[in-house]
């Protein structure tokens, strides 16, 4: 670990040794690899808590999805009817995959966000990239989100099998390995176009939207004046909106998704024809089947991970990133 520079003597002994205080008591910032790990770690909790602690409202809405027909009451009903009907107990299906699934990924786009942002910073240069944020912004959780949803799709391929066909395995282990003894590891990957096509868009609009309102927000109230609690509140507040943006842009993909991987294809059925048909037997209205459990889901769930996020940062000392919003 590096040490601090020994001060220039300025001639007055009291005076050196403030300055010493003071360098003494200035936390080092960290960059590199010691940075962007931390900013992972922190994107792989907040993700993992936020999408498992909301497991219940997942199952909820895939079902809505997935049986419009029998799941017609809306999301409260919704409830009633899967507590009714199967136990409290299956209201957690699914739980192991989405909170591994969701660890993996938030390491990948939290931590890949951060360091795709400062790349561009470096190839446009801080003056470009800050005129240009918008277009950074999106880049930059566009690319994150393509390498986090390589690590995602298996386990959410895994997830939604087990939340359509309750009976298919007891776990995560055994639903995972059976799926790939019988289907092969292709099946996996069977949704990656769609989950790309939902999640790329959510990503990105997830991102910009909460950069453009926090930005918006401090340009009103000093962030360097800001205490920690207000700071998290702002997070929240953000996040709660960037949340439904999110939800929005990305529900059609949703749908399909959650279609996709509720059976395996026809016998040389391809993913690319199988979308079509989907997206045709679907329409419009059909596509947003499940809008309000999941307006209220990713609205909460955002808000809870830029709040996480922001915390976690803090007690990591993670505080090296360059930001180019204007203040």
């Amino acid at each position: 670990m590096s040490t601090a520079p020994t001060p220039t003597p300025t001639g007055s002994s009291k005076l050196d040794a403030a300055k010493q205080v003071a360098i003494a008591n200035t936390p080092e910032k960290i960059s590199g690899l010691a940075l962007y790990s931390r900013f992972a770690l922190a994107g792989a909790v907040c993700c993992s808590v936020t999408h498992g602690g909301l497991t219940p409202v997942d199952v909820v809405k895939t079902r809505i999805q997935l049986d419009p027909i029998t799941y017609n009451n809306g999301m409260i009903g919704g409830f009633r009817k899967v507590i009714a009907n199967e136990g409290a107990g299956a209201l957690l299906t699914g739980f192991g995959p989405t909170a591994a699934g969701y660890f993996l990924q938030g390491a990948f786009k939290f931590g890949g966000y951060e360091l795709f942002k400062q790349q561009c910073i470096n190839y446009l240069g801080y003056e470009t990239a800050s005129n240009n944020r918008t277009a950074v912004y999106l880049a930059s959780s566009a690319l994150a989100e393509f390498f986090a949803d390589i690590a995602l799709c298996p386990l959410e391929a895994t997830r939604i099998r087990l939340v359509s066909e309750p009976t298919f395995a007891t776990g995560l282990i055994s639903g995972f390995g059976k799926i790939a003894k019988t289907e092969g590891l292709a099946a996996f990957y069977s949704g990656f176009g769609p989950i790309l096509f939902k999640q790329v868009p959510y990503t990105m609009a997830k991102f910009v939207v909460y950069e453009k309102v926090a930005e918006a927000i401090y340009k009103r109230v000093e962030k360097s004046k800001t205490s920690n609690g207000m700071q998290t509140l702002i997070n929240l507040g953000s996040g709660l909106i960037a949340g439904f943006a999110a939800a929005i842009v990305s529900q059609p993909a949703d749908t399909m998704l959650s279609k996709i991987n509720k059976t395996k294809g026809l016998p040389g059925e391809g993913t690319t024809s199988r979308l079509i048909k989907i997206a045709k037997e679907l329409g419009l209205r059909g596509s947003y089947t499940g809008i309000g459990a999941r307006l209220f889901m990713v609205g909460t769930l955002t808000a809870g991970q830029f709040a996480i996020y922001g915390d976690i940062k803090k007690v990591l000392g993670a505080t090296g990133g360059v930001e180019i919003a204007k203040s």
